[in-house]
């Protein structure tokens, strides 16, 4: 009880000091509410949710969680959250995107993450994210200051619901005095990395039911343009697949992509070894527990880090990471296929590892000869655009394809060896291993239900066929949806 007043009485010296600048915001809101709604920036559901908020100030017993005893994995943390700006709407959304920032001492670059995450965002994809910032630090100054700012600069996004920004109270923090120094890492060291990690808990806490999936970023992060498509490209291909966390970064805890049902359990095993490990090192625990032992990342990678100085000590920090690309549209599809060769499989570099676009897989096979070929079959026919095929690799520079055709199919039927098609033609010639051919489905006047890869001459090299990109010719709205 005592614990639960000290935490009222806080809030409420936070709200007297909050008070003037709120008032005046909130008159801003007020005047330029009409202009919002009538160039159709909120949506419809959206306009009536904001028109309560603005009428009715948000009452914070209204939004607190219901929790459940803390032992219950499955369910969320006991904690009652300060709303600094914006509040959660009632339709879920298909992803938050979850942040959590500390005053540096050299250094912001929060608000130019924010920027990127709606710049490189286009109207349709915003439709389908929440943005959720967590300013963990204690300096409530600071904290206001920076809320002001957020304001300021994305007041439409905070109007449609699009962008949060909460705090999870001191009092609800573990002690973070005299923790284990595993690592031999000094005293300032773990206390940082340790309440970093209740930070990050109390983050996924509070997003657990705001979306059908979360994506943890730092607050120094710089995004592709529409990256949204590009993870609903990627797991709508993981369809039927078991995964606990895709990666979509090789960087600490930037681009980690989860199912939002695995969120308390992720809190709660943060805080249960909050003292014990940085964040990062946690998370490979955590998906090895739920039993998926193997790294799952994809390229190009979706997020890079563009900080200098790092949250700890303000110490350099120019990591980048090299399999980042500015345009993630140009990742491709793949449409869900089965795959069959009948050239002899090395060890498990069976023929599904070319059609994945996770890092480091692919198909390794023994000698072909002529007449041998590799074939994806469709789910359903479909209209591609582009196909590009890659043998080989850096350091197996001789094991490609040196005599091959591409060719696409169609008039499928069962047979004993399973679905084939009857009928084919060539798009052309592999050349150094490698083939690339645009607008397919200019060139062809059927939807395509195979793609084969055919051996026009034996050779004494084994094949590796690193990687089969298929782009489908739909337009970006129909993949957002």
């Amino acid at each position: 009880m005592r614990l639960m007043w000290k935490s009222v009485d806080k809030m409420r010296c936070f709200r007297k000091r909050s008070m003037l600048p709120f008032l005046g915001f909130l008159v801003t809101f007020l005047l330029f509410f009409n202009l919002y709604m009538d160039d159709g920036y909120v949506l419809e559901a959206e306009k009536r949710q904001l028109g309560e908020t603005l009428i009715h100030p948000p009452n914070s017993e209204r939004y607190v969680h219901t929790f459940r005893d803390l032992s219950n994995f499955s369910g969320t943390i006991n904690v009652t959250y300060r709303y600094l700006a914006g509040i959660p709407l009632p339709r879920k959304k298909y992803l938050t995107i979850g942040l959590s920032s500390v005053k540096r001492k050299r250094g912001n670059y929060l608000l130019e993450t924010i920027k990127s995450i709606f710049d490189q965002s286009s109207y349709e994809e915003l439709k389908e994210i929440v943005v959720v910032v967590h300013l963990a630090d204690f300096d409530l100054v600071w904290c206001e200051n920076l809320v002001q700012e957020i304001t300021r600069k994305f007041a439409h996004h905070i109007i449609a619901g699009r962008l949060l920004v909460i705090q999870a109270p001191e009092e609800y923090y573990p002690s973070l005095d005299g923790l284990k120094r595993n690592y031999n890492d000094p005293e300032d060291r773990v206390r940082f990395r340790s309440k970093q990690n209740v930070d990050y808990a109390f983050l996924l806490n509070f997003c657990t039911n705001l979306s059908h999936f979360y994506m943890m970023l730092e607050d120094d992060v710089r995004c592709s343009r529409n990256f949204l498509t590009a993870l609903k490209k990627v797991i709508t291909s993981r369809e039927g697949s078991y995964w606990v966390m895709l990666e979509f970064s090789k960087l600490g805890y930037i681009g980690k992509l989860y199912h939002s049902r695995d969120l308390p359990r992720l809190a709660h095993f943060l805080l249960m070894f909050y003292q014990e490990m940085p964040c990062d090192w946690l998370l490979i625990h955590f998906r090895g527990l739920l039993a998926q032992k193997d790294v799952i990342r994809f390229k190009p990678s979706l997020f890079q880090h563009m900080g200098y100085y790092s949250s700890y000590k303000g110490a350099e920090n120019k990591l980048k990471d090299d399999d980042f690309e500015e345009d993630s549209i140009d990742i491709p599809d793949n449409p869900p296929a089965s795959l069959c060769t009948n050239i002899n499989v090395f060890e498990n570099y069976d023929a599904t590892k070319a059609y994945s676009s996770i890092v480091d897989e692919y198909f390794w096979g023994k000698p072909p000869c002529t007449g041998d070929f590799f074939i994806i079959i469709f789910n359903k026919s479909t209209k591609i655009s582009r196909i590009k095929i890659v043998t080989g690799t850096e350091d197996r520079q001789n094991d490609i394809l040196h005599h091959g055709a591409l060719e696409v199919g169609q008039k499928s039927v069962e047979t004993k060896q399973g679905r084939q098609c009857m009928s084919y033609i060539t798009l052309g010639e592999f050349k150094a291993g490698n083939i690339e051919v645009n607008n397919v489905d200019h060139k062809i006047g059927f939807d395509i239900e195979c793609v084969r890869i055919v051996v026009t001459a034996s050779q004494k090299e084994w094949l590796i066929i690193r990687t089969i990109s298929l782009w489908t010719a739909q337009p970006i709205s129909q993949l957002i949806k």
